[in-house]
């Protein structure tokens, strides 16, 4: 997530929203985007969007059968 402007996140959070340090690391940066208003025009997730995040992060792995 290098991508990311954490000072400014940080300083929106904390100081803009007045969160508390743990509520503010307990975001992830779509909420902390959200709560600051910047989701404005943002489409919705559709089912491609849905499905491929799906395959990037399973819910849980297959099990090893050590049999390979």
């Amino acid at each position: 997530m290098s991508g990311l402007d954490w000072p400014g996140l940080m300083r929106a959070g904390l100081t803009r929203l007045q969160m508390r340090p743990d509520i503010f690391w307990d975001l992830t940066p779509i909420e902390l985007h959200l709560l600051l208003g910047a989701a404005h025009g943002v489409p919705s997730l559709d089912r491609s969007g849905l499905e491929a995040l799906m395959r990037r992060f399973p819910d849980q792995r297959e099990p090893d059968l050590g049999l390979g």
